[in-house]
């Protein structure tokens, strides 16, 4: 190979290596405050939520899965007429440098075909799927809002 194309064969590489780094970084999601609701003996079903911030690009959360039940799905609530009804949804968008809450209420994920109930104080693992970030974990704490750590750890405020 003459000389001229290995430096141009070398810069290249050394380009391709510099950049991988920071395209990761562009697409790097932030997720913070998991938790889940605590389930009844019989439940078939539960809400996860969460808050998710984007990286310096737009990202897509894409699917969810937990051990805890058979399927994970993202979920929204909207009005039809007077009736708040829970609808699956393909993809949660997650804009550049924004966060996005999933909340009661509002966007959450939804736990189907529970193994067994979600009791106050447990956790488990959840992983979701974003379109550019890929794969992140997260452990989801069981408890019956955010930031009750109190009721989560069995305590009480007297």
């Amino acid at each position: 190979m003459p000389a001229f194309r290995r430096r141009l064969f070398a810069v290249a590489l050394f380009g391709a290596i510099v950049a991988a780094p920071s395209l990761q970084a562009q697409t790097t999601v932030k997720v913070e405050g998991a938790w889940a609701r605590p389930t009844v003996q019989g439940q078939a079903a539960g809400g996860g939520f969460l808050k998710i911030t984007g990286g310096t690009t737009a990202d897509k959360l894409v699917s969810a899965s937990a051990t805890v039940s058979k399927t994970v799905e993202l979920h929204t609530m909207v009005m039809e007429g007077d009736v708040m009804r829970m609808r699956e949804i393909g993809a949660i968008e997650v804009p550049a440098g924004k966060t996005v809450e999933l909340k009661p209420g509002g966007l959450h994920v939804m736990f189907i075909g529970i193994h067994k109930p979600l009791k106050n104080g447990d956790s488990f693992p959840l992983t979701l799927r974003f379109e550019k970030a890929g794969e992140v974990k997260t452990e989801m704490k069981v408890m019956t809002q955010a930031g009750s750590a109190d009721t989560a750890s069995g305590g009480h405020k007297h």
